[in-house]
């Protein structure tokens, strides 16, 4: 059931104006009576209703104190709470690890491999409004893009920011989900995710992938695996004297790794082609990686201030059109 309360019930205390409002509108129809003459019948006078011209007479006025009264109201910025409910979401820590080699810059994907991996990967993010979720990125080193975080608006951005070139090149796929299980391994999530993304060979790093798997594992991080790139070859953008053009390298990618790095931590692995492919890829893991968690009541608020303020400005509206219905009628 829903109950009224206001933000500023102090503000209620101006209700008290409207008494000298009333009072004095009293007095002052007191000293305006008209003069008065007595007579033996009012049959002359048509038979008019005076009983009822004089009360709608006062309705201006009425309608002047009822405005008042309601924008005062709607000043205590009146609102409504509803009862507490108690409902059900889901949410897991998710860490994204996205390699951001210079090879992410094949237009095998629109408009390459980067946008699209960042595009998507923003779209997966919009979908899990209950879990935290952080980036790592990695090529020939790795680092925290973003921490585990529910801050939506800023993870958007840090991901909207990643670019290929900002860290030495090269593909160090142990160091990055070494680094991705580092933001996991203290958390106290029923279940911990990570989501890595490559499109090549491990080649960098002081980390063996299969070395971070078992660390993942150890702390029962759960690992899907996607590689990214057209089967055989991918046009790639490369600097000539005559400017950019586009040349066709061959794709390749350590699919026997990723599948090992995801069977060892209970996950799986997935081959992504174009950009329809990776986004059915996320809806799976989106799909795969629900659990359900029960969440403290809460109030839900509601701002009532507006119908206040409407019916008060109705009743300012109706108060005018009745003066001026009333001055034509006189003159």
């Amino acid at each position: 059931m829903n109950s009224l309360f206001f933000e500023y019930p102090w503000v209620l205390w101006l209700e008290l104006v409207l008494v000298p409002m009333a009072a004095y509108y009293v007095w002052k129809q007191l000293r305006s009576r008209r003069p008065y003459v007595i007579v033996s019948t009012t049959a002359p006078l048509g038979g008019r209703d005076a009983g009822a011209a004089g009360v709608l007479r006062h309705l201006p006025f009425v309608l002047r104190m009822a405005a008042v009264s309601l924008l005062i109201v709607a000043i205590a910025r009146p609102k409504t709470s509803s009862n507490l409910t108690r409902t059900d979401s889901e949410g897991i820590d998710i860490v994204l690890a996205l390699d951001v080699s210079t090879s992410m810059l094949a237009r095998d994907f629109t408009p390459d491999r980067i946008e699209a991996a960042k595009n998507i990967a923003i779209e997966f993010i919009s979908q899990r409004p209950s879990d935290r979720i952080g980036v790592v990125v990695f090529a020939g080193e790795s680092y925290t893009q973003s921490p585990l975080t529910t801050d939506r608006a800023t993870l958007i951005n840090l991901i909207k920011e990643i670019e290929c070139g900002l860290i030495d090149d090269g593909t160090a796929i142990g160091n990055g989900l070494a680094t991705a299980v580092a933001r996991l391994k203290d958390s106290q999530a029923k279940s911990k995710v990570v989501i890595l993304l490559t499109d090549g060979v491990n080649n960098r790093g002081e980390v063996t992938p299969l070395t971070a798997a078992e660390i993942a594992s150890t702390y029962g991080i759960r690992v899907y695996t996607i590689g990214v790139g057209a089967m055989g070859t991918a046009p790639y953008p490369v600097m000539t004297p005559f400017g950019v053009r586009e040349m066709d390298v061959k794709v390749e990618i350590d699919e026997d790794l990723l599948r090992q790095i995801a069977e060892q931590t209970g996950g799986s692995y997935f081959r992504a082609t174009d950009n329809t492919k990776l986004m059915q890829i996320y809806g799976e893991i989106n799909q795969m990686e629900k659990v359900r968690i029960k969440v403290d009541s809460f109030p839900v608020y509601s701002e009532e201030f507006g119908k206040f303020a409407v019916w008060a400005l109705a009743a300012f509206l109706l108060e005018i059109i009745l003066r001026i219905l009333a001055a034509r009628r006189i003159a």
